[in-house]
């Protein structure tokens, strides 16, 4: 009996001790993040006043609004994160010329407070990692109507920062209208732009825009694709000769190099005389 009442005394010592243990790792857990979440704050769209809303008609519109309402308290109240964010938006959407004189001068104090210059030149140091990307993909396919561009949605009033393949008549440093917030847009609903007409007097194209999200700020960037259409039905298309030439450029090689990029069964046929990747016979 004596030993029976040991036996459960010391389960239930261990178990005491075993729970205890845990409520300290689960309370030592909590403090991290409350300490973590005091030091680099939360994300801006968790506030009320984040400043970019989605209307009735479903257009995505900056709030001026609610940025003063942030701009404001995130003067009297520390947090890295959400501020950062909110200057950046800032940035987006020119905000200085929308702001009154002195409101102009709170923002001056907000934007030195959090170092808002470094989060302009994180994200173009941030984009430099596509810019190549962008400009070596143009330059794979030249003069077959495919334009490809890549925009700095941290200065939309000079977006355009690369550009090969030059279908649309654009410039660098050339700015961007509703691109921006047609993307927030397409961001908050989930929405992808792949595979879009646009009919612009009698031009046509089809497009592809892929948006730059950056965990820290959302859309930063985006890399576009346009391809006219007009030329390759209407020109590209008309003879033989043409086309033939048309397919030399997309096809055009600057070197050949020893690389196998196919599996193991795709080599094998390919060594036995498949010629591509829907060919039949084998």
């Amino acid at each position: 009996m004596i030993k029976a009442l040991q036996s459960e005394l010391g389960i239930n010592v261990i178990a005491s001790i075993i729970a205890s243990l845990f409520f300290l790792a689960a309370g030592f857990a909590w403090g991290k993040y409350k300490e973590r979440r005091r030091k680099f704050g939360r994300n801006l769209d968790e506030y009320d006043f984040y400043p970019f809303t989605v209307t009735r008609e479903n257009f995505g519109e900056f709030s001026l609004n609610n940025f003063r309402l942030g701009m404001h308290y995130f003067l009297k109240n520390h947090d890295y994160t959400a501020a950062r964010q909110l200057i950046f938006i800032g940035e987006q959407n020119n905000v200085r010329n929308q702001l009154e004189p002195a409101e102009q001068k709170v923002y001056s104090q907000l934007f030195e407070k959090y170092d808002g210059r470094k989060v302009v030149d994180d994200t173009n140091e941030y984009l430099e990692n596509y810019v190549r990307l962008v400009r070596l993909i143009g330059k794979s396919f030249p003069n077959t109507g495919i334009e490809i561009l890549l925009h700095n949605l941290a200065d939309p009033a000079h977006s355009l920062i690369v550009l090969e393949n030059n279908v649309t008549g654009r410039h660098l440093r050339d700015g961007t209208t509703n691109l921006l917030i047609d993307l927030k847009k397409r961001q908050l609903q989930n929405e992808d732009k792949l595979n879009y007409e646009l009919n612009i007097g009698s031009r046509r194209f089809k497009c592809t825009t892929i948006p730059i999200i950056r965990k820290e700020f959302g859309v930063v960037g985006a890399i576009c694709i346009n391809i006219d259409t007009n030329y390759l039905t209407e020109e590209v298309m008309k003879d033989h000769e043409r086309i033939e030439t048309w397919f030399k450029n997309f096809l055009r090689i600057d070197m050949q190099v020893d690389e196998n990029i196919l599996s193991k069964d795709e080599y094998a046929k390919a060594l036995k005389g498949k010629r591509h990747f829907k060919d039949e016979s084998f």
